[in-house]
Order: structure tokens, then C-alpha cells, then sequence
């Protein structure tokens, strides 16, 4: 591809200082913004960059398919929300136009496995329209190309397992709620761990109706499964509160947690499959104490085992670094909803990432 990749930054908050900015280093033309946000609607992007201006305004999300069709980009970077059902308008937006969409949305990673039916409307959409829909960011690589790729080097596999931790302060008020931040402990249970107190068939109902609260291993223990070539028999899931002994001022809530109360937690999904392999994966997003910091720890236990450790990685760059890396798979890739196991391995890519653009 001669010419630059077009892209439109849908959502101008934290995440999109980084993927705007890296994406300009690449060598995309940053076309167009969207958010809802008054205090940004109207600014120009290099204004929100700490730039001079680059004649490119935040456009007011309820404009936006107007702005889409002037701009006519080749792609959408979506850094809102968590939860796909929160993004059902941008990405049926896109796929109603023909234009291909990246979301850090953790949901949206492998959405298949908690909310099926509104997956379809947008596979439907994107391919009647042929356009790419998908989830990238940190969980990529560090919860599963990093994962499958030590499987890969292991003869015989009997469990997975992972845990890994993360400040919500870095990624907005969105995951800081969704995680139960500054909930009382008596609020947690009843908003979000008695979510999980259910059955089987209950949660598949949810599920059904796209009303499941998913935590984000939820849709990595899918994304593992489907690239590791592994049948589920079952999936379950359970959400901790982590507590700390003082109060601690969170700067995204714009509150104090008050020492016992929540400042986020631990969610546990347990993966069962037919191959007789269990994975069994745990992230812990909360408010850090200052002693508190990053961590990823995968192991591979078989023949033989395996561990790896990742301390204090820089998530909010990685996760956009690895979304402005995905582009291009974006738009080469088959049109419709597709999950980025179906990819191919994540490369860097050292050129303009126009130059990495099929045909």
C-alpha cells in the first residue's frame, strides 16, 4: 500500500495518547477523533498530545458517523470502554460503514464466549460490508502469543496457569469501576462477585442475553483454548476483593478507598477442557498501594515445566503499542468479527505500517 493509512482515534482519554502518538510515528494520518467528553470535544489532537496543532478536531460522538463518512478511514481505533455491550454502537457503526475496527476493550479479545449474539450482528455487518472488527492490547501477547509460544516448546501440557497484576489508575475510571474500585465490601458482593454465585445453566442464560459480566481471563482462557486447538468441557469464574490496610486517594476515581474497602480484585477463571488440560487463570487489577507494582507470571506445568516472569511491565504502552502493531493484521485479515489467534504471530514492525498492507 503507496499511500498512508487513514485512521480515526475513537475515545480521547488516557489510552489515546499513546496509540495517537504512536501511531503517527508509524506513519498513519490520524484523520479524524471521537469522544463524548465536553471538556474535549472541540480540541484539536495535538493539543491533547502536548503538540503543536494538527488540524485534526475531536469530533462529538453523536456526529460521528457523519465525520466517518467525510474521512472515509481505513481504520478505528476504539479505547472507551471494557465490555463489548458498551461498544456495540461504534463497532456496528464501523461495520455498518465498511470500516475496520481495533478495540483495547478487554471484552472484545474473544467476546465469543461471553456475549455470542452480539459477536454475530457484528460478524454479519462486517462481512456484508467487508470490513475487519477485532480486540487487541496487552493481553495479546503477554497472556497469549507469550503463552502459546512456551506451549509450544513443551511436550506434554497437564495445566496452565497464569496470574497477572495491574494498576486501574493507568486505564481510566471505566476498568477502575469495573473492577469495583472504592465499593464498600458489602457493595462488591452485591455488584460484582454475586455475579458468579450461579450455575452452569444460569450463567449461560446470561451469556445469552449478553447481560455476563466477564472477567478479563474469561475471554483469555477462550483465546487460549481456540489457538491452542483445545475443546472447553467447562468455565467457571470468581471474583476477590484485595483490600489494603490504609486509605489510599485514587486520582481516577477522584476519591480516597477507605482502608477494608475494595480497591479492586481478583478474578479467578478455571478452564476444564476434553484434552484433559486444565487453565486456570487469575488477574488482579486495583488501586496500587506505593509498594505495590506490575507483575506477569505464566507457567506451562508438563514435560517439562515452564515459568516465566515479567516484573513491572510498562502495560498502558505495551497494550497500545501492541494495537498500533495490529493494524495492519486488521486490515489484511478476512472481513468480519475476527479474533486475533487467527492472526498469525505479532510482529514488530519496523517500517511504516502502510508497507505491511496486503495488495
Amino acid at each position: 500500500m503507496d499511500k498512508k493509512i487513514k485512521a480515526v482515534q475513537y475515545g480521547v482519554g488516557k489510552m489515546s495518547i499513546y496509540t495517537m502518538r504512536y501511531m503517527l510515528e508509524k506513519g498513519v494520518e490520524i484523520v479524524g477523533a471521537i469522544d463524548i467528553n465536553p471538556n474535549v470535544v472541540g480540541k484539536d489532537i495535538g493539543e491533547v498530545l502536548g503538540r503543536q496543532n494538527l488540524g485534526v478536531v475531536v469530533t462529538d460522538a453523536k456526529n460521528a458517523e457523519e465525520m466517518l463518512k467525510q474521512t472515509k478511514p481505513d481504520i478505528c481505533v476504539v479505547t472507551t470502554r471494557s465490555l463489548i455491550g458498551e461498544l456495540e454502537e461504534p463497532l456496528m457503526l464501523c461495520a455498518k460503514l465498511g470500516i475496520n475496527a481495533i478495540t483495547t476493550c478487554e471484552e472484545a479479545f474473544f467476546p465469543m464466549n461471553s456475549n455470542p449474539n452480539l459477536v454475530k450482528k457484528i460478524d454479519e455487518l462486517a462481512k456484508q460490508n467487508n470490513c475487519t472488527i477485532t480486540g487487541s492490547g496487552y493481553q495479546d501477547i503477554y497472556w497469549g502469543q507469550l503463552v502459546t509460544s512456551i506451549a509450544g516448546s513443551t511436550q506434554k501440557i497437564t495445566r496452565i496457569k497464569g496470574s497477572s497484576s495491574y494498576n486501574v489508575e493507568e486505564y481510566g475510571i471505566a476498568l477502575a469501576e469495573a473492577h469495583g474500585a472504592g465499593l464498600s465490601l458489602e457493595e462488591f458482593e452485591n455488584k460484582i462477585a454475586s455475579a458468579d454465585n450461579i450455575s452452569a445453566e444460569e450463567r449461560q442464560k446470561l451469556i445469552d442475553a449478553g447481560e455476563f459480566m466477564p472477567s478479563y481471563m474469561w475471554n483469555v482462557n477462550g483465546w487460549l483454548c481456540s489457538k491452542l486447538g483445545l475443546t472447553i468441557k467447562s468455565q467457571t469464574q470468581k471474583c476477590i476483593p484485595q483490600t489494603y490496610k490504609e486509605d489510599i486517594f485514587s486520582s481516577t476515581l477522584n476519591m480516597t478507598v477507605k482502608a477494608g474497602d475494595a480497591t479492586g480484585m481478583s478474578a479467578v477463571v478455571t478452564t476444564e477442557t476434553e484434552e484433559g488440560i486444565v487453565v486456570e487463570t487469575e488477574c488482579v487489577g486495583k488501586v496500587y498501594a506505593p509498594e505495590e507494582f506490575d507483575r506477569n507470571v505464566w507457567t506451562i506445568e508438563g514435560e517439562p515445566t515452564t515459568t516465566i516472569t515479567v516484573d513491572k511491565p510498562s502495560t498502558v504502552e505495551l497494550t497500545c503499542a501492541t494495537v498500533v502493531n495490529r493494524i495492519p493484521d486488521t486490515i489484511n485479515a478476512e472481513p468480519g468479527y475476527v479474533t486475533t489467534e487467527k492472526f498469525g504471530e505479532l510482529n514488530f514492525k519496523v517500517k511504516n505500517l502502510n508497507e505491511y498492507i496486503n495488495g
